[in-house]
């Protein structure tokens, strides 16, 4: 690694081991990227030579020794810009952002280098390379053609430009989401707005008025402040202040500070993401861009796509009405709400689940402490996969944030992990899983292990009490530790398909929806809850009512899903962002043809639909259904063995089939080879059906 004087002790350039989170600072960023950014281009331009043979160890080893360091710098960067976001930092990202995007652009249009790939291919030598590398070449080919390599020359500076237009516009994007979400606060002065709040609400609430130096409660947009807003609280004037406060984020009806035009609105961002995504569909020569986004997935095309999506919503839909009658008619007879306003829907939803099935959400958070929870996540992952997993210290971004090591057996190293739970200022809302570092081979005995970020929007604890959390939050750990689990257990040593690389996106939600199951089963759950202030575990009959409840409204659940992967997929088919039409028009058209409930006049939705517009998902929302059909059904092999086996659904046998099937293979295969040598066959409708109670036997 070269270094200059201001460079050399950058912790930016420091990749001996993790990152050293503690001595990053912004004005490292830039200085850091200039020698990054200098051995990456110096590297492409030596690989691209016509002197250079066209083989995999002059081409395509040296082009990803020098781009590796990059993309895990700009990695560790673009993390701080997420959870530990500042003026200066935001500042600084913005200004490398477009370097970063061109530099990746001139990779994917650089035709020389490109025609160095075919060649590799197209040698004798192809057939002997490992079936990775082979994959590998075939992946990065249409990359290429999706990067805009064969277009003529005149036309890549444009093309260049629409790539770090759109890097800008969905940093934009983000940062409205953030900047409005943080910059509103709904105060309670009077204990009487409180009234069905949980305590552990209030305190938090409370907490966080003083923290400002405020007296009374302070509520935000932040999902563990504002949800048991909607769910518990009984006054009703707040939940519609803040509900509309929520589904008017980043609109043109947000709030205007020091006059003129609302700030952080989002609707011109959206109209010229999808303009500059319909130009760059059809300078590659495709009809749209749900086409060039599905080009690299399972799914084969936008109609293919829109079919599944429509059979699932007349499977859903007569769950859904259903669900909705009896909703309404128990908010106008129990709760004197003669119109269910969309504020209402989570506070009625709760009380009508309380009555049928004699629990409340906050009565069963109270037995899952955070430490009983992840260690029950850790039982589950080391009795299926054959690991041991235990605390490891390292640099972190904020004090809250915890380190862990996966180990085999002997006490190898696997991976590590670190996990960033609770919710805070700065930090971008939601949950993720994102990659450190890389499994790669760097020498013969010498295999860089891999490293994941684990972030959760988590309520922290208050009070002295240790933080506690919804069943739906378990979920979402759950989840995320899934696409971890994906990242950490790879035995792929080629860094382009190790890990979740080159898994078609569409598939990538397999390992993660797969380990939300968990979450249902008492086996599971007996051993992972103990109540915060008695030590109890959860009661069996408590379990049993949740159980009777899990499929409680997923009618509407799965309508709603419906109406965000549809709004999407027609988004990017044939909507004209020049139009009359907004694509706020397009959402409420979208939710009158396929949901039961009509969606109020001043949502503004799609201004906050950051998985489109500022995370990847631009026409791939569906994948979080498409790849449930896979996850429930690899799932059900499980409670097969559960039934004829073990007796248990943390069967070994089928826990290491798994992983070998699956999670160890990465993307070094099609994802349907990887299912079918885990299942024996094609994925099946049917346990997602009957998993979400929407058999055909259910449907009265």
């Amino acid at each position: 690694m070269s270094t200059t004087s201001s460079t050399h002790n950058n912790p930016l350039l420091d990749f001996s081991d993790l990152p050293r989170f503690g001595d990053i600072r912004p004005e490292h960023v830039t200085p850091a990227l200039d020698v990054l950014l200098a051995n990456a281009n110096a590297a492409v331009e030596r690989a691209s030579l016509p002197a250079t043979p066209a083989s995999w160890t002059d081409v395509v080893e040296p082009v990803e020794r020098a781009t590796e360091p990059l993309s895990r710098a700009w990695g560790v960067i673009g993390h701080l810009n997420a959870v530990a976001d500042t003026p200066e930092l935001r500042a600084v990202y913005g200004e490398n952002l477009p370097r970063v995007t061109e530099f990746w652009s001139s990779v994917g249009q650089n035709l020389a280098l490109y025609e160095k790939y075919k060649a590799i291919a197209a040698s004798g030598d192809f057939a002997l390379l490992s079936g990775e590398r082979r994959k590998i070449l075939d992946n990065a080919l249409r990359d290429f053609r999706l990067s805009g390599a064969e277009l003529p020359e005149d036309q890549k500076p444009r093309f260049a430009e629409l790539q770090e237009r759109q890097a800008a516009l969905s940093k934009a994007f983000s940062d409205h989401v953030l900047d409005s979400t943080n910059a509103y606060a709904y105060i309670a002065t009077e204990e009487s707005q409180l009234a069905g709040l949980p305590e552990d609400a209030i305190a938090a609430a409370r907490e966080a008025a003083e923290k400002d130096g405020k007296s009374g409660w302070k509520f935000t947009l932040h999902f563990p402040s504002y949800f048991p807003v909607m769910q518990y609280a009984e006054n009703r004037a707040m939940r519609e202040t803040m509900y509309r406060a929520y589904v008017t984020r980043a609109s043109e009806l947000g709030p205007v500070y020091g006059g003129g035009k609302p700030e952080w609105d989002n609707t011109e961002n959206i109209a010229e993401q999808l303009a500059l995504r319909a130009e760059e569909a059809k300078m590659l020569g495709y009809r749209n861009f749900a086409e060039v986004s599905l080009a690299p997935k399972m799914a084969d095309s936008p109609e293919q796509v829109m079919s599944f999506l429509e059979d699932l919503a007349k499977r859903a839909r007569p769950h859904a009405e259903r669900d909705w009658k009896e909703l309404r008619e128990f908010a106008a007879n129990e709760l004197g709400l003669a119109a269910l306003e969309p504020w209402d829907i989570a506070f009625a939803g709760e009380r009508l689940r309380q009555k049928r099935y004699s629990f409340s959400e906050n009565e069963v958070k109270q037995y899952f402490p955070e430490d009983v929870v992840l260690k029950g996540l850790f039982k589950v992952t080391e009795t299926l996969f054959g690991v041991k997993i235990r605390r490891d210290e390292a640099a972190v971004w904020h004090p809250d944030v915890r380190f862990f090591r996966v180990e085999n057996p002997d006490g190898t190293l696997v991976a590590q992990f670190y996990l960033d739970l609770y919710a805070r200022e700065g930090k971008r809302g939601g949950a993720w899983m994102d990659d450190a570092r890389t499994r790669r081979r760097r020498g013969h005995n010498d295999v860089q292990t891999p490293v994941a970020y684990l972030t959760c929007n988590f309520s922290a604890p208050v009070g002295g009490k240790p933080a506690c959390f919804t069943h739906d939050e378990v979920i979402t750990l759950f989840h995320e530790f899934g696409h971890g689990l994906h990242h950490m257990l790879t035995r792929v040593d080629e860094l382009g398909v190790s890990g979740i690389n080159g898994v078609e996106w569409d598939a990538v939600e397999l390992p993660s929806q797969f380990m939300e199951n968990f979450c249902w089963e008492w086996d599971v759950l007996s051993d992972m809850t103990q109540h915060v202030d008695t030590a109890a575990p959860l009661p069996r009959d408590l379990f049993d009512k949740m159980l009777a409840a899990k499929n409680f409204q997923s009618g509407l659940g799965t309508l709603r899903q419906i109406v965000f992967s549809m709004f999407d997929m027609a988004l990017h088919v044939d909507f004209d962002a020049a139009g009359t039409k907004s694509a706020n028009d397009l959402a409420r058209e979208i939710n009158e043809r396929f949901h039961v409930i009509a969606q109020a006049p001043f949502s503004r939705w799609p201004n906050t639909f950051s998985h489109i517009f500022a995370g990847g998902y631009a026409a791939g929302y569906y994948s979080y259904k498409w790849a449930e059909v896979l996850s429930a059904d690899a799932y059900a092999a499980f409670e097969e063995a559960a039934q004829n086996a073990s007796g248990s659904v943390l069967d070994a046998a089928t826990g290491t089939r798994y992983r070998r099937e699956i999670l160890e293979v990465g993307g070094s295969r099609p994802a349907m080879e990887s299912f079918k040598a885990f299942r024996g066959r094609e994925p099946s409708i049917d346990a997602l059906l009957r998993h979400n109670g929407m058999t055909e036997t259910t449907a009265h």
